[in-house]
């Protein structure tokens, strides 16, 4: 039942198995966020990048990185809470946590095939590109789904209860 726990891994464990992967030939995609509240944007984002590769990791951020990112009240849940329930999700392959303010040392050190972030972030913008793109890898956008964002989830819940 809880096997999607496994999907869970250090950066070194996340390391070997994306080396592993890439040796029998296939494609790592690679991409990062907070995923405070999971939501349909989230899962229709990761789907998608799914269907870019092989393998789907997901760097989540710790809590102390998405404070920095996000403010003082953020996260709303925990890091192994957020991870878990990524890790969850039948598109992800493997997720980890980690704890820079940006995930340019994790990419650098995973050297995906594949890396994506959502359609509203520009590709010069994208934190890690160039580490991908040197090595001959692709820099993907996901068109940012409307309608659905933790900030206007957490705004409704306050006003329900203001």
């Amino acid at each position: 039942m809880d096997s999607y726990l496994n999907k869970i891994k250090t950066l070194e464990a996340a390391i070997e198995e994306c080396d592993r992967i890439k040796g029998l030939g296939k494609r790592v995609v690679f991409t990062n966020g907070c995923f405070d509240i999971l939501h349909p944007g989230h899962t229709r984002y990761l789907c998608s990048a799914k269907e870019l590769g092989d393998f789907l990791v997901v760097a989540v951020n710790s809590d102390d990185s998405m404070r920095i990112i996000k403010g003082p009240k953020r996260p709303i849940l925990e890091e192994h809470s957020r991870a878990e329930l990524v890790a969850a999700l039948e598109c992800v392959d493997l997720v980890l946590i980690f704890d820079e303010d940006n995930p340019l040392r994790v990419i650098s050190d995973l050297l995906p095939d594949i890396l994506v972030k959502g359609g509203d972030w520009a590709e010069d913008e994208i934190i890690g590109a160039d580490v991908v793109k040197k090595r001959g890898g692709e820099v993907k956008r996901i068109p940012f789904v409307t309608g659905f964002s933790t900030t206007d989830i957490i705004t409704k819940i306050v006003d329900l209860y203001a």
